[in-house]
């Protein structure tokens, strides 16, 4: 067997454990939603702060200049050639379903995830999960659930900041170099080639992109036996394997949105 049908197999079996790993977690976090909320909830609204609110001016930052470089440009573009029409589809398309989403997980990934492996790396390393089993404190109740839950609502809502962002930047671009609409007539534009399917669709996937970016995060600092030495190499498969299921996702939704 090649090299190729060795990466496949292994591809094969981390998606196998890390979907096992999953479904533990949300079973978790179904079964034990109400219990210990006087620990839990504060874990998780630390969660929220450090995913989401810490890393607000980072992607607030990203959607302006992906406002500046992408919406901008294509705008004075499509007023160029005449195409005023397309403004509003090809905004909707290129910001709202596709770059918005992605980009603001992988943000998360970068700003967040990378320290969560190697916090959760180490307490497996140096025994405080094993600790927690002896207290019986369920491990995947006390450390995953506050992740899975503060990873997936700070996807959701840092999404609709990189939009409003990535927008406003780009019509005040747009307009200072020549565009002749008003504001509420470009947003008019936008909120036109929004289908009803988007929002739910948005929803949806910004969901699978906070449960998917939690649970590779969570399943290689936990589910894998390490020591300390082993970090480096966890949080660099962490990284790789997260970014791949991302896209892979995000082309799922493809088919979705040209049915559209």
């Amino acid at each position: 067997m090649g090299l190729a049908g060795h990466w496949a197999l292994d591809a094969l079996r981390s998606s196998r454990r890390i979907g096992a790993f999953t479904l533990i977690a949300l079973g978790t976090l179904v079964t034990k939603f109400g219990a210990s909320p006087r620990v839990i909830r504060p874990r998780a609204q630390e969660e929220i702060v450090r995913a989401g609110v810490n890393v607000l001016p980072i992607v607030c930052f990203l959607g302006m200049a992906l406002g500046v470089v992408i919406v901008g440009q294509t705008v004075l573009l499509l007023v160029q050639v005449g195409q005023t029409k397309l403004m509003g589809p090809l905004l909707v398309t290129v910001v709202v379903r596709e770059l918005a989403p992605l980009t603001a997980a992988m943000v998360v990934l970068a700003r967040v995830g990378t320290a969560a492996v190697t916090e959760l790396g180490t307490a497996r390393a140096v025994g405080e999960v094993e600790a927690l089993e002896a207290l019986g404190i369920d491990p995947i109740h006390y450390l995953v659930v506050p992740k899975l839950i503060g990873f997936t609502v700070s996807i959701v809502c840092l999404t609709v900041y990189m939009i409003l962002s990535a927008l406003v930047a780009g019509y005040v671009v747009a307009f200072f170099r020549g565009l002749s609409m008003e504001p509420l007539e470009f947003f008019q534009v936008v909120a036109d080639a929004l289908s009803w399917v988007d929002f739910p669709l948005l929803a949806l996937k910004t969901l699978v992109f906070g449960v998917l970016t939690s649970m590779i995060i969570c399943y290689h600092g936990l589910a894998d036996p390490l020591r300390l030495e082993d970090l480096g190499r966890a949080t660099t498969r962490t990284v790789a394997r997260t970014l791949i299921a991302s896209l892979l996702v995000d082309a799922l939704f493809l088919p979705v949105y040209l049915l559209l």
